[in-house]
């Protein structure tokens, strides 16, 4: 529910906002894209959502993803968003916010107008975890060839947040020292004459292989597979 009450009270002021999941890293300011003329032209849609990749029934029919989208301020979304936290018990049912958030887009365009806009899953500016684990590898070859320039990457379609960080590692995408990771704050022991940026953030990729078959920055074939008995990615 935190995910549903912080977007609701921020819309509650009247801004505009964005919400984005914590395995997402940033290349560019994505608020430059929702706000250029360049890339939105004239439009008047209300709601921004990445795709979530998967177009199964149970996500249908916007397959949005709830992860990362962005949020106009108007009377339409403050609606929508507060009629999310009233469906707490949808969320719990579905034990899925993502599932109930489409089912709420879905009654909401019917019946008042919601104007939503779901970015194609072939957008090359915001990737995620259906790029990262595509089995044609199209994606992640232009991703690493730097032939795409993407605005983010939202590590979804992931098991668990251990492997969300050893993908992110593989990929050239962590900076964040092993003393710090899983600690709290107080618990962090700064560095002589540190702070607790310079103790815990590294200027430089920490990047470390741990599987072969998935992508990687750097070849990683002498790295076990996570899938039995798959070869390497590269």
């Amino acid at each position: 529910m935190a995910k549903v009450i912080c977007v609701q009270l921020v819309s509650a002021l009247h801004y505009n906002l964005l919400f984005q999941d914590v395995d997402i890293v940033w290349y560019k300011h994505p608020l430059e894209y929702f706000q250029s003329p360049d890339k939105m032209g004239d439009s008047d849609f209300d709601v921004f959502f990445q795709d979530d990749g998967g177009h199964s029934t149970r996500y249908a029919p916007y397959s949005a993803n709830s992860g990362f989208y962005y949020v106009k301020h108007n009377d339409r979304t403050q609606y929508f968003l507060t009629s999310l936290l009233l469906a707490g018990d949808l969320i719990l049912k579905t034990d899925s916010h993502q599932q109930a958030l489409i089912a709420l887009l879905s009654e909401h365009v019917s019946l008042y107008g919601l104007k939503v806009k779901i970015m194609s899953r072939d957008t090359p500016e915001f990737p995620g975890g259906y790029h990262y684990h595509q089995a044609s590898k199209r994606y992640m070859k232009s991703f690493f060839a730097k032939e795409v320039d993407p605005y983010i990457f939202h590590m979804s379609w992931t098991k668990n947040k251990d492997n969300k960080l050893l993908f992110f590692q593989q990929m050239g995408d962590w900076y964040v020292n092993e003393q710090c990771v899983h600690q709290k704050v107080d618990d962090v022991a700064i560095d002589d004459g540190g702070t607790f940026v310079s103790t815990c953030c590294s200027a430089e990729a920490l990047i470390e292989c741990h599987y072969r078959d998935k992508p990687s920055i750097v070849q990683c074939k002498s790295s076990p597979p996570i899938d039995k008995g798959h070869g390497s990615w590269w």
